[in-house]
């Protein structure tokens, strides 16, 4: 059996407009996932840090440092 151009290749001619809205398409939901994925990790980071910090006690203020006198020559 032998391999004709037809098997590999689409014998149909896309118009430009039409390649550029498949690509275009594609590309939207490829930033769009990626969108999700993003806001979905923050989330779970921002849950994990708050849990972090309600089991942490508060931090003591730290003193203020007062200035020294100058030095007198």
């Amino acid at each position: 059996m032998a391999a004709t151009k037809d098997e590999f290749f689409n014998p149909i001619k896309l118009s430009a407009r039409d390649k550029a809205a498949a690509t275009d398409h594609t590309a939207r939901s490829i930033i769009s996932a990626e969108a999700s994925q993003r806001e979905k990790k923050t989330e779970k980071l921002r849950q994990l840090r708050l849990e972090r910090e309600a089991a942490e006690p508060a931090p003591a203020p730290a003193r203020a440092k007062g200035r020294k006198a100058p030095a007198d020559h």
